[in-house]
């Protein structure tokens, strides 16, 4: 992994321009300039979940619930007292949640058991009262919806059991992260598709590569804000707003970051309508790279892993893997880069997968293959 820091001319200008007024104003007492780290939440995302819309398929979510309870069963990476955050980034109406528990202990919202959630908006609970966690805790949150709440925004497939009213799910519905206190490592989002989400590894393992590099990084805290089928560039129905859409929302609402892993691109070349313009891939790429700097985060970046096997892999769309990968490698694009192509590819074949770390279908890692990924991060680069 290589990379070099972001720039960060705007911040310290923004800075000392604060001092100075500071030191020229009236009064009593001149007033010292915010520092970035003083300004920092103490708060930080451990376990997190990206919203999509409900579609026809999606029968829960889209028909909602009435009278309903949804149990989570989450893992967290970071540890300390507990706070909840609810999202309803697709609805079209409000939404009562509540009464509320995490770990057996009553929520609160502003002091009460019931808060409303706006059609577009988030809702954060109080601090829960007499609950601290520890890191690698499997936190369980039951939230009754007394509803009728109209379709439900959702993450479809966490890869880990929860269930509605008793009955199995692995989709999250409204519920979109935990923050807690207690994280003095890394502290990170990553904006990834299906390989981040954990798509090649087993329901409630938690091996995909977040959830390995977060027990790599102790203390840190991880949120995976991995959408299956996300892509860079376009949306879609099914697989969500493009991670240049969903940017601000799931990653720059997130309190206490420092870093975002953008582990997007596969998407764009092979998920019809294909991209086989490498310029506009890197294009997004950088626009992620500006408005995360812009908020005074560090950006990494992952080259895009091999793919040969999967249905749509052909010729054409290796090479412009391949350029895309190159021109990343340069270290122009990203604040710092993780190899995963050489984590995971097979040396005598390229454009493939190592047997050993493929999951079968060609594009997704297997747990080893996870494990690779999750190596080929550098902590140096994430702090």
């Amino acid at each position: 992994m290589s990379g070099r820091g972001p720039a960060r001319r705007g911040v310290l200008t923004a800075a000392a321009g604060l001092a100075a007024a500071a030191a020229t104003a009236p009064g009593p007492q001149a007033v010292a300039a915010p520092s970035r780290e003083a300004g920092r939440s103490r708060w930080t995302t451990s376990w997190a979940a990206a919203q999509t819309a409900p579609t026809a398929t999606d029968t829960v979510a889209s028909a909602g619930l009435t009278d309903g309870t949804f149990t989570a069963a989450v893992r967290l990476s970071a540890g300390g007292q507990v706070r909840l955050r609810y999202g309803h980034a697709f609805g079209t109406v409000p939404v009562l949640v509540g009464p509320v528990t995490a770990g057996g202990h009553a929520v609160t919202f502003g002091g009460q058991p019931q808060a409303w959630i706006a059609a577009g908006a988030s809702l954060t609970s109080d601090p829960v009262a007499g609950l601290r966690t520890t890191e690698a805790a499997l936190l369980t949150v039951e939230t009754r919806l007394p509803g009728p709440t109209g379709p439900l925004s959702f993450h479809r497939n966490t890869h880990a059991s929860h269930s509605v009213d008793g009955v199995r799910t692995t989709s999250v519905f409204l519920l979109t992260a935990v923050e807690v206190t207690d994280a003095h490592g890394p502290v990170i989002a990553v904006l990834g598709d299906s390989i981040a989400e954990g798509v090649g590894t087993p329901d409630d393992a938690d091996l995909c590569w977040p959830d390995q590099l977060a027990r790599r990084l102790p203390g840190s805290a991880v949120a995976n804000l991995g959408i299956s089928g996300n892509r860079v560039l376009l949306d879609d129905a099914r697989f969500g707003p493009s991670g240049q859409a969903r940017f601000d929302r799931d990653v720059l609402s997130l309190p206490g970051l420092r870093t975002v892993f953008v582990h997007l691109g596969v998407n764009d070349l092979q998920q019809p309508p294909g991209q086989t313009d490498p310029t506009l891939v890197l294009a997004g790429y950088r626009q992620l790279v500006l408005r995360g700097r812009g908020a005074g985060l560090r950006v990494v970046g992952a080259t895009i892993t091999p793919f040969e096997g999967w249905a749509r892999w052909t010729p054409g769309l290796e090479a412009v893997r391949q350029q895309i990968n190159a021109t990343v490698r340069t270290g122009r694009v990203f604040d710092a880069v993780a190899d995963f192509d050489a984590a995971v590819r097979d040396p005598d074949r390229p454009s493939r997968m190592l047997p050993a770390h493929d999951s079968g279908d060609g594009l997704h890692p297997n747990p080893s293959g996870h494990a690779a990924l999750a190596a080929a991060v550098d902590r140096r680069h994430l702090l």
